[in-house]
């Protein structure tokens, strides 16, 4: 029996000093930046810009690992029970899983203290556009309109849930109206709709409205964020228009394993700070209408609460429930 406890101390003993040879070496093979959305959508986009850079900061290639399916908690799931929590695999998740999700889903696959912040990475913000056809110049002419056809105006978003969704709730609850919704699969059919007049308005990402506003075939209205969209600066915010409580950017962040080592987060938390200040990853998002904003892990785990408790508030008030 004594034998047999040595050979098992000897064994957790070298256990342990792999672990701790492999966090001192930490990165020594690639990594795998995990998207939980298709290929060729936003969050594809983002991930790949990371990525990219990152690979050239940490000095090892980060590989893009697409887990479509579930609103990004496929992926989710993925990450928060990889083995073992090294670092070498990561999540760009987008808000919905850490602020939303939580609150729409009786049931969760994984829950926000199942990661360990890392960063903030993009910012998108939401974008109110309307169909030419409506006879409104301003987010106050919609409101006017909307309140004298209570029930008539219908909006288009890209899914129950969803941030742009909870963003439409947020400005009907703002300007007391009372509009219709309408959710699709996905933002691209939402677009076509709108683009045909069978839907009256919008809020969706900037960038997926944001070639149809340039060609004059939508209206921009307002953009729901702290300030104007260099994209389109003649387009006011939602405070400037009148509606200061709305305020919703569709951000991303870099979460790991729970159980992944401090030392570990610390260092991708430094490569990824010296990534998302690159000139070249600033520009490359900026061109997608996004921007970058890294921060501390600190900081980010403060904003998934304040984010959380804020959706969760819309979501309540707006009587939103997912099966």
């Amino acid at each position: 029996m004594q034998h047999v406890i040595r050979l098992a101390v000897l064994a957790l003993a070298l256990g342990t000093c792999a672990t701790a040879h492999a966090q001192a070496g930490y990165p020594n093979k690639p990594l795998r930046l995990v998207n939980g959305f298709p290929a060729g959508g936003p969050s594809d986009i983002f991930a790949r810009i990371i990525a990219q850079k990152l690979g050239e900061v940490i000095g090892q290639q980060v590989i893009v690992d697409n887990r479509a399916g579930a609103n990004g908690l496929i992926a989710a799931e993925h990450v928060a029970k990889s083995a073992p929590a090294d670092g070498y695999t990561f999540f760009l998740s987008p808000c919905a899983v850490l602020a939303i999700h939580p609150h729409l889903y009786a049931k969760m696959p994984v829950e926000p203290k199942d990661f360990a912040p890392v960063t903030v990475a993009v910012a998108v913000p939401e974008m109110l556009a309307v169909h030419p056809s409506l006879p409104v110049k301003t987010a106050r002419d919609l409101v006017r309109l909307a309140k004298a056809k209570p029930g008539q105006l219908v909006y288009g978003s890209a899914g129950s849930g969803g941030m742009p969704n909870l963003a439409s709730e947020s400005f009907k609850i703002a300007a007391g109206i009372n509009i219709v919704h309408v959710p699709y699969k996905g933002a691209a059919p939402a677009v076509v709709d709108l683009l045909g007049g069978h839907l009256d308005l919008t809020t969706l990402d900037l960038p997926v409205l944001l070639p149809h506003v340039k060609s004059g075939k939508l209206r921009a209205l307002a953009v729901a964020t702290a300030k104007r969209a260099p994209l389109l600066p003649e387009v006011p915010t939602m405070a400037e228009a009148g509606y200061p409580e709305v305020n919703a950017d569709n951000w991303y962040g870099v979460v790991v394993a729970a159980a992944t080592p401090k030392d570990v987060v610390a260092k991708l938390h430094a490569a990824l700070m010296t990534t998302l200040q690159s000139p070249e990853v600033k520009q490359r998002l900026a061109a997608q209408g996004a921007e970058a904003v890294p921060s501390t892990p600190e900081h980010f785990a403060a904003f998934i609460q304040s984010e959380s408790a804020k959706w969760g508030k819309v979501i309540k008030t707006a009587g939103i429930k997912l099966d």
